[in-house]
């Protein structure tokens, strides 16, 4: 006979500390599948709401996340089956079927992880630092970022070694997460 699993619930309090760490992760992973910022929103909304009002108890923490990522996932699914969206927009049974796929859930999972990882070690960053760092994931060049911000070219080098210098023991135990999203992204 196994042992009687406990059961994890989540508190008010508890709730709250999972929305807040998670419905923009949500948000834009659910964005990744359907296409539409605003409706992604609605679909995460949803999520929630399910998880409070049905009381959905968890095997652990841990769970938690992992549940709101496939409920997230198949929520997004099936809005995109949905006779509202065949009407609106067309999408066919290929692109359907690749989004359903496992890998393409897993890889969008840690694309969004390695996003959240990247994002608090840059806020750990003086304001200009960090400014410059956001600017240069999206791929500006040293000019464009100095034109934007009305700073020299030379302030921008010296702000990204001071970022970088801070960045890598932030981020050194996450290399493996952060090297496959960028390898798999080209």
């Amino acid at each position: 006979m196994f042992p009687k699993q406990e059961k994890y619930s989540l508190s008010i309090k508890a709730y709250k500390n999972v929305f807040d760490s998670l419905y923009t992760s949500l948000c834009v992973f659910a964005s990744s599948y359907v296409g539409n910022i605003d409706v992604a929103k609605d679909l995460v909304q949803d999520v929630f709401i399910k998880v409070w009002e049905d009381k959905i108890d968890f095997k652990s923490e841990l769970a938690v996340k992992s549940y709101l990522y496939t409920a997230v996932k198949n929520r997004a699914l099936d809005f995109l089956k949905s006779k509202r969206f065949k009407a609106t927009d067309h999408m066919s049974v290929v692109e359907l079927d690749h989004l359903n796929k496992e890998s393409f859930y897993l890889k969008e999972v840690v694309i969004e992880e390695a996003a959240t990882v990247i994002e608090e070690a840059i806020n750990t960053l003086p304001n200009r630092c960090a400014q410059i760092m956001r600017l240069s994931i999206k791929e500006l060049t040293n000019i464009e970022i100095a034109k934007q911000l009305e700073i020299s070219v030379n302030t921008v080098k010296a702000q990204k070694k001071i970022a970088y210098k801070r960045l890598r023991p932030l981020l050194k135990e996450h290399f493996v997460l952060i090297a496959f999203v960028f390898s798999s992204s080209n």
